[in-house]
């Protein structure tokens, strides 16, 4: 495992690496790396033949005005350790500087957009966050040129519109791999800013899974998607150091909001400000039509 910032040493180990017939797979973060991302570099490593690319960017483009960019946390000599620990490592670690990324300056308009799915749920809470992502995973992807690139779930609406863009600017020629959401002990998923919330935070946020399952129970006893998440707004809206942004379930397939006589498979989506915090996590339920 090498650790590379420039793109010409970064060109050199790609080379090499295709001319060895090796499969390039891409595994991108922002770092201040834990169990979550671990598990995607080891669906990576997993591939056959793979060279493992793990880049650590993390992108101004994506980041709005009151929104924690300085403040996020930059924290590679424990990525390496966290990493070095596994029983696979990536074959690079590529961490460029945001001038080498950005060489001629932040552009006007980002591209490619991500339209009206990315100005809903996260989109809404945070303009623009979704068109600096596609951004940025594109600027990897033609730089990496990866035959599989690993996402976690957990992103589920980041995860929908790379998936799109994969297909529209990409012609399919990237497979997508989706890792499944890491969660702690308590259910609460994994994430780089779980670090920020109180005792009282985390007692509170560990109670957002289980009242996802509760309207996954309750929708497969015959409840109707509308009852079953007004029932779980309330239930979220009286956490304590709790503010819902959002709860809402959508068709994977479109990532629009669903009906009551909807079947197939739907995301259960929730965003809550939690003791100054923002979660989100999603369910994924199997909508039967009803007997």
């Amino acid at each position: 495992m090498i650790v590379i910032n420039a793109l010409v040493e970064l060109q050199e180990q790609l080379t090499a690496a295709k001319t060895q017939g090796r499969q390039i797979v891409l595994v991108p973060t922002m770092g201040a790396l834990h169990e979550g991302h671990l598990s995607l570099v080891e669906i990576a490593t997993a591939q056959p033949d793979a060279f493992v690319v793990l880049s650590i960017f993390v992108n101004p483009t994506q980041f709005g005005k009151n929104e924690d960019f300085d403040k996020y946390p930059r924290t590679l000599p424990e990525d390496i350790a966290r990493l070095e620990e596994l029983s696979v490592t990536p074959d690079v670690i590529f961490t460029p500087q945001v001038s080498e990324v950005y060489s001629e300056g932040i552009p006007e308009r980002l591209e490619p957009r991500a339209g009206a799915i990315g100005s809903v749920f996260e989109g809404a809470a945070r303009p623009g966050h979704f068109d600096g992502m596609l951004h940025i995973v594109s600027w990897f992807f033609r730089t990496v040129q990866p035959a599989i690139a690993v996402f976690g779930a957990k992103d589920a609406q980041q995860l929908y519109l790379i998936r799109r863009m994969v297909h529209r600017e990409f012609a399919d020629s990237i497979t997508i791999l989706e890792g499944k959401t890491i969660r702690e002990e308590s259910g609460l998923a994994k994430s780089s800013r779980n670090r920020f919330l109180s005792s009282e935070g985390l007692a509170s946020a560990s109670r957002i899974i289980q009242i996802l399952r509760t309207v996954e129970a309750e929708i497969g006893a015959g409840q109707t998607p509308d009852a079953a998440l007004d029932k779980a707004r309330m239930a979220l809206t009286g956490l304590s150091l709790a503010k819902l942004d959002y709860l809402e379930l959508v068709d994977k397939s479109t990532f629009k909001p669903i009906a009551d006589t909807f079947s197939g498979e739907a995301l259960l989506l929730v965003a809550v400000i939690l003791d100054g915090v923002r979660l989100i996590d999603n369910i994924t339920l199997n909508i039967q039509e009803p007997a």
